[in-house]
């Protein structure tokens, strides 16, 4: 074969290869919270293949009601509450993550029974929202992964006025993504409470404007930021609705409402879980008793949602979804079915198209 074949034949096969390369899609694994109230022993470990066809790793950690996680910034660490109460409080346990394990660092206090949500800021400050004690610990991790003992608890007073709304129920909170400023969302109170944390007395300090007032009978439960930090949508789970807060001259404020369900669905069911697209243009919700993801587009000149359908998730109860780190999936824990599933997302419509089912004990928690 002579110089000029050679090197022809040199540059198709880099041509192939790196072409190769430039396709190759990733499968990401992900961590599932759960109930351990039937066969769950603790948290799970699962994958996503590039194609959206779910495989279980196992069980990574035995441990009780691990029912929301979050990742420290270095994915070196994983952060799970205990939802219980033992003589009035539940727990937080820090885990460093290993191949197909987690081990168990320490164990604390949550400030208050049934914590149901935990989230941590770039400084390792840690948040619990603890539903049953209606009230929000702050404690602190460090570097090693060991939590302190709890710092301070915010307690929420106040009551709203269905039956689920007699007394607080503190049900997550947030770092906002560009202020030192949390936001607490209260199911109980039917309101959004505003803090920052004083760094040298280690307090949460309500804001002047101190808390939000959704409409009656509402029951936020979740919210979600848009990219633009501008926006804040808040789901609110007893009416079923999706908020708009904007915020003018310091202050919040609720701008619109839609519906998560469809005008003809008069059924009983309850609102779970709420999450935005990185490009702003998407926004998801799940329903729980209408049994569906709703999808909305997103106005980028204002903020207001479109309805653009209901994908049902062949299950019972989905508490909680997550997008996959490429947003191509979609992936939705059904609690009361003992199931996971994974949608296939069209980035330019925002539609979701089912692709995988696999088995889960009672999941309520999806983490990439």
């Amino acid at each position: 074969m002579n110089k000029i074949a050679t090197g022809f034949l040199m540059l198709i096969t880099f041509i192939i290869m790196t072409g190769c390369k430039s396709v190759q899609k990733e499968n990401y694994s992900f961590y599932v919270g759960t109930y351990t109230q039937k066969d769950s022993k603790g948290i799970y470990k699962y994958e996503i293949s590039s194609e959206g066809e779910l495989t279980k790793t196992g069980l990574v950690a035995e441990t009780v009601n691990p029912t929301f996680l979050v990742k420290s910034k270095d994915n070196k660490m994983l952060f799970a509450v205990g939802e219980i109460d033992e003589n009035g409080t539940g727990f937080l346990k820090s885990f460093r993550i290993e191949k197909d394990s987690l081990q168990l660092i320490s164990k604390e206090e949550s400030g208050g029974a049934g914590p149901c949500f935990v989230a941590l800021n770039d400084e390792n400050y840690i948040v619990t929202a603890n539903y049953g004690g209606g009230s929000v610990g702050l404690l602190k991790a460090e570097k090693s992964g060991k939590l302190s003992s709890i710092l301070n608890v915010q307690q929420h007073v106040g009551k709203g006025t269905t039956d689920r709304q007699k007394e607080p129920h503190a049900h997550s909170v947030w770092f906002h993504p560009t202020k030192k400023e949390l936001i607490a969302v209260d199911l109980g109170t039917n309101q959004l409470w505003f803090s920052t944390i004083d760094e040298v007395k280690n307090e949460l300090v309500l804001t002047n404007q101190k808390t939000l007032e959704m409409a009656e009978g509402a029951g936020p439960r979740h919210l979600t930021f848009h990219p633009n930090n501008k926006w804040i949508y808040v789901l609110n789970e007893l009416n079923n609705t999706v908020s708009l807060v904007k915020e003018k001259e310091n202050t919040y404020y609720v701008d619109t409402s839609i519906s998560t369900l469809p005008e003809d669905f008069i059924a009983y069911s309850k609102a779970a879980d709420i999450h935005i697209t990185k490009d702003g243009k998407f926004l998801y919700a799940s329903n729980r008793g209408h049994e569906s993801i709703v999808m909305y587009e997103v106005n980028p000149e204002n903020g207001k949602l479109k309805n653009i359908g209901y994908p049902t998730v062949l299950g019972k109860s989905p508490r909680n979804f997550s997008l996959s780190p490429n947003e191509e999936f979609l992936i939705v824990a059904n609690q009361d079915t003992d199931n996971i599933i994974s949608f296939r997302r069209n980035s330019k419509t925002g539609k979701l198209t089912f692709v995988s089912e696999i088995s889960a004990p009672m999941p309520v928690c999806v983490l990439f």
